[in-house]
């Protein structure tokens, strides 16, 4: 739920910038990424200069300075840059209740019985994972194979994040 709710702050987000004709959320593929939040934390800082802005853009995103900063181009209306600043304040807040839920997460399911003798029967993972948005912070395929002895992500239609729901709901038996 508390991703849902960050999400609808990112929409507030993208409707305040269109409000002011700004079109980075065209221009970037996530306005949450890197590039997107170091322009939207500057802009809501109180800097209005396009060139200054498009230099923030991250080295891998596929946008060149030129792009972003024509995207950049529109009406920094007062009232829409404090629907934005309340927007990121909200999304901000959001971000840290989900920091502080997967900490609990990770605590108990630490806490959890071993059943694996250790991490020696893990086979490698059937696609290699990169860390996103809303991953968690511990790796979870490893733990579900600690707390149930068994891969569970080895089952068709099991990811990472899936394994611990499934034990939640099954129990390890």
């Amino acid at each position: 739920m508390l991703i849902e709710y960050a999400a609808a702050h990112i929409q507030h987000m993208q409707k305040a910038m269109t409000q002011m004709n700004l079109q980075l959320h065209h221009v970037i593929s996530d306005i949450t990424g890197l590039t997107g939040m170091r322009i939207i934390r500057a802009i809501v800082a109180g800097e209005r200069d396009r060139r200054k802005l498009a230099r923030m853009r991250h080295e891998r995103t596929h946008a060149n300075e030129a792009t972003i900063e024509k995207a950049l181009e529109g009406d920094y209306r007062p009232e829409h840059l404090f629907t934005l600043k309340q927007s990121l304040e909200a999304f901000d807040h959001y971000q840290k209740q989900i920091a502080e839920c997967d900490q609990q997460i990770a605590k108990y399911v630490h806490s959890l019985e071993t059943k694996a003798s250790s991490s020696g029967g893990l086979k490698a993972a059937r696609t290699a994972k990169r860390k996103g948005r809303n991953r968690m912070e511990f790796n979870v395929r490893e733990e579900a194979f600690r707390i149930s002895g068994v891969d569970l992500t080895q089952i068709d239609g099991v990811s990472e994040s899936a394994a611990l729901s499934l034990i939640s709901e099954v129990g390890i038996d």
